[in-house]
């Protein structure tokens, strides 16, 4: 059968042969036992019904094994046998041009070079789902080639309900992951459901098909590590020599050593993981590989003598690091950690003292163990990180759940008053007011006929705008645009691409319409060849309600709502997005946020201009409304600067009050 044949075909008319994990590839670790015995059998009752009644018995021993093994049923005996990447969008079989762009986001999210478990589904973050089963993923790319203009694709946590009668204003696709009732939104809960077969965590960007690779968090992370020292050194004084602290080289965190390299520091990122090390420093995103500590020692010394700009992946623990650092006198001038502590007791953390190979072994065997061990590492490395913020170490949470779990472990990571911790997030001290505030965030596309070419011209195509556009802007946000104007300049040297021609920027809502304009009138004319996929990262202005990140630094006690975050889905949804997604859980855990993102075909047609002006403003601009009502500064500017550019726009802005009239009450 061809491609487009085994697309169009969906489950296969005739069971095909059982297949084993590809051994070359990384896989997610095991899921702890946590069904019941009749669980267990609801598990295979749930898995099973995909499939014809003759094949059940064959498949419930197969399934049965897979989940005793695994924790999870995967159906690896239905993975696809062509490879998964994305094609250019003419490959795709399909009876609507955006259905045949969401196949192509779909298999770049399942690409073996960007995911971070392809063989589970898991594109990212240890946990971050596209699909709970492989089940899933056929069924939704035969609805996906059956589609009309006219119809809109419902997917509940991987699973397809099926494709029902719309307009052609709808979206084509709607998405939810984890959407629970909130009592039932702990860890064990999600450990449950999606053992059952029933929801899934789809991260940020996994489940809603709009990751790009580590890329999508190179940007972020050089304009926070950039920002943390310009904060921390004197005006002037280079990055060069200087060290960024950090551990994490997997899907997200995997861009941190590329991000130090741009920023211009001495980047030393500890991986326990030799695999996750070694693709990164295969794929060009870390310079040097080292696994001794005492080597670690002597080359952060000689990188700092000779002030170097370099990246160094250590495999091993990242408290050893701390600790050994500490005693050393090696002064680290920023540091953070980017480990996937949002699921610490299923691979997103691993315990110092245990190999890689233990904690996988303990955290399947003996989870309750496994915690302790956890706990135990999470006081270590914040005792270590204290020692070095005394010496004048800025140190910063950087949005992984790193401070929640160290207090829930018992740290001393709690400031003098026992409600605020010690350290900020990185939201709080840079990205929240210099960026999000305004209305920057991860303006991201996706060249889908997959030219390098394309990009090179959509790449020129922003640059141009943000420089136009720059001529005229306050002064507040000069440094971000000239931020931009850098990174998109220098952005085909650095080669970012992993998976499909797909480059982010930060922009605010003048920037996101006119680029995106800019793509159209350029697809129009033939200059770009296909359409291009717009998105963001859930991480942004609106789309993500997360007291410990990307609300963090919303002070009016509102930050641990989430009214934000659905009324941007919402409000996209009816503005234009092509499809739309709403998540509970992504970045820093299930039950700690609920965030929200779109996709967006731009095919140079009018239709597509009209709502792209429209969808982009209201999805930047409703987070800036809500974070000026918190009566953040930049906000205020903001809005009242897009309230006089926009007539039609009409924000409740808050009525300052003097401190003095409050500071007598009892």
């Amino acid at each position: 059968m061809t491609f487009q044949d085994q697309i169009k075909q969906g489950i296969p008319s005739s069971l095909p042969e059982k297949r084993e994990r590809n051994p070359a590839l990384s896989h997610a670790p095991k899921r702890k036992e946590i069904l019941s015995e009749d669980e267990v059998k609801l598990a295979l009752r749930n898995a099973l019904r995909y499939f014809p009644k003759e094949w059940h018995q064959e498949l419930a021993t197969e399934f049965h094994q897979e989940l005793m093994s695994y924790g999870r049923i995967y159906m690896y005996r239905f993975m696809p046998k062509y490879e998964l990447q994305a094609r250019p969008i003419e490959e795709y079989p399909a009876n609507s041009p955006k259905a045949a762009a969401i196949m192509l986001m779909i298999q770049n999210n399942l690409d073996p070079a960007v995911a971070q478990h392809p063989e589970e589904l898991i594109t990212y973050g240890g946990n971050g789902a596209v699909f709970q089963n492989w089940a899933q993923y056929l069924l939704v790319m035969k609805y996906l080639s059956e589609m009309t203009e006219k119809q809109t694709l419902h997917i509940y946590s991987g699973h397809p309900m099926g494709l029902f009668p719309s307009s052609e204003e709808a979206p084509r696709v709607i998405v939810t992951n984890g959407m629970m009732i909130p009592n039932y939104s702990k860890p064990d809960d999600w450990e449950k459901f999606n053992a059952l077969g029933v929801t899934q965590y789809g991260q940020m960007t996994a489940g809603s098909y709009m990751y790009i690779g580590p890329q999508g968090i190179v940007h972020g992370t050089t304009i926070t590590v950039m920002n943390a020292f310009r904060m921390k050194l004197d005006k002037g004084q280079s990055p060069k020599g200087k060290i960024f602290l950090t551990a994490g080289l997997g899907g997200m965190s995997g861009a941190q050593p590329k991000a130090g390299n741009i920023a211009s520091c001495i980047t030393i990122c500890a991986e326990v993981n030799p695999a996750a090390a070694t693709k990164r420093h295969e794929q060009g995103w870390v310079d040097e590989l080292i696994q001794d500590l005492d080597e670690l020692v002597q080359r952060a010394k000689l990188a700092k003598s000779n002030e170097e700009t370099v990246s160094i992946a250590f495999i091993g623990n990242i408290v050893d690091v701390w600790e050994r650092f500490d005693k050393e006198n090696i002064f680290i001038e920023i540091g953070s950690d980017q480990t996937s502590l949002h699921n610490p007791w299923a691979g997103g953390y691993y315990p110092v003292g245990l190999s890689f190979e233990e904690s996988n072994q303990l955290m399947a065997e003996d989870p309750e163990q496994f915690k302790i061990k956890v706990q135990e590492s999470l006081r270590r490395q914040t005792q270590a990180i204290n020692k070095h913020v005394a010496k004048g170490t800025y140190f910063f949470d950087y949005g992984n759940a790193f401070l929640l779990e160290a207090s829930r472990a018992g740290a001393d990571i709690m400031a003098e008053n026992g409600i605020d911790f010690k350290y900020p997030s990185y939201v709080q001290d840079i990205l929240g007011p210099m960026c999000f505030d305004y209305g920057f965030g991860p303006f991201r596309w996706v060249c889908t006929s997959g030219k390098p070419e394309d990009l090179k011209k959509s790449d020129q195509i922003a640059a141009e705008v943000l420089k136009e556009i720059m001529v005229n802007s306050p002064e507040s946000i000069q440094q971000q645009m000239q931020d931009n104007i850098t990174w998109i300049e220098e952005a085909e040297s650095n080669k970012l691409v992993v998976g499909s021609q797909a480059r982010i920027l930060y922009a605010d809502a003048e920037g996101r319409a006119k680029i995106a304009q800019a793509f159209n009138d350029a697809i129009q004319k033939g200059l770009i060849t296909k359409p291009i996929v717009l998105g963001r990262d859930h991480h942004d202005v609106s789309g993500t309600d997360s007291p410990y990140r990307e609300t963090s630094n919303i002070y009016d006690g509102s930050k641990f709502t989430s009214d934000m975050a659905i009324h941007n889905v919402i409000g996209d949804s009816f503005r234009g997005a092509t499809w739309v997604s709403i998540h509970n859980g992504g970045g820093v855990g299930w039950g700690e946020v609920i965030n929200g993102g779109f996709g967006m075909v731009l095919d140079g047609s009018q239709e597509a201009e009209r709502k792209l002006k429209s969808m982009l403003f209201y999805d930047v601009n409703n987070g800036i409304a809500r974070r000026a009502w918190a009566r953040n500064s930049g906000s205020l500017e903001a809005i009242k600067r897009e309230m006089e550019r926009s007539p039609e726009l009409k924000v409740t802005v808050p009525n300052l009050v003097d401190e003095d009239i409050l500071k007598d009450l009892n």
